[in-house]
């Protein structure tokens, strides 16, 4: 039962049009029907944008082994960007290795503590983990910063329906959820399991 879940790694380096003196801006983010897209501004080299985009799709084409040292060197080229933290955390995680996962992901929101892929991202880890309280904070704190970041809320209503038993909870992220995106379906009969399962 996972939620389909949001990828960083659609967020891009824009540095074609800054010199070397280019100052770090802070992310910018744009929503659309696709989704949360988080963009770094910053000068990097070429060869760091080239080894990001490599790893883009390798990310895209779900392979994750290959994406990790490619993004290794990412993060090395250019450390105080956070997209690629959250990228290889990702990575990280989906080959089921948390605790790099872990560090990945808290390495990008000590770049920008507000990320709210990198907070839904490093709650996923948690729950891996088996840290259900660190993972409902990570996801509270992702709607906190982002209130529409679906995402989020869906991993919010799985948590507390499955690992919390947290019924209230559960079907107040549901109902909001559905509310944000109702073409989902399996939540919606989830919804409904649980509408049916607490009387509600």
């Amino acid at each position: 039962m996972t939620p389909r879940r949001v990828f960083s790694f659609a967020a891009a380096l824009l540095a074609a049009a800054c010199a070397t003196s280019c100052a770090t801006r802070a992310p910018s983010e744009v929503r659309d029907e696709r989704g949360l897209t988080i963009t770094d501004h910053a000068w990097v080299g070429s060869g760091a944008r080239g080894d990001f985009q490599r790893a883009v799709v390798l990310l895209e084409q779900e392979q994750y082994a290959a994406a990790i040292p490619v993004l290794v060197q990412v993060t090395e080229a250019a450390p105080r960007l956070t997209t690629p933290h959250v990228d290889l955390g990702i990575a990280y995680s989906r080959v089921g290795d948390l605790e790099h996962a872990k560090v990945s992901l808290e390495k990008a929101l000590e770049l920008n503590p507000r990320h709210p892929a990198a907070l839904n991202e490093l709650g996923i880890v948690y729950r891996k983990l088996g840290r259900f309280a660190d993972a409902r904070r990570s996801y509270e704190q992702a709607l906190e910063h982002q209130p529409d970041f679906h995402f989020a809320r869906l991993n919010l209503a799985i948590l507390c329906d499955l690992y919390l038993a947290d019924a209230k909870c559960a079907l107040e992220q549901y109902e909001r959820y559905a509310q944000e995106v109702p073409a989902d379906e399996k939540a919606a009969m989830w919804l409904a399991d649980l509408r049916n399962r607490t009387g509600r």
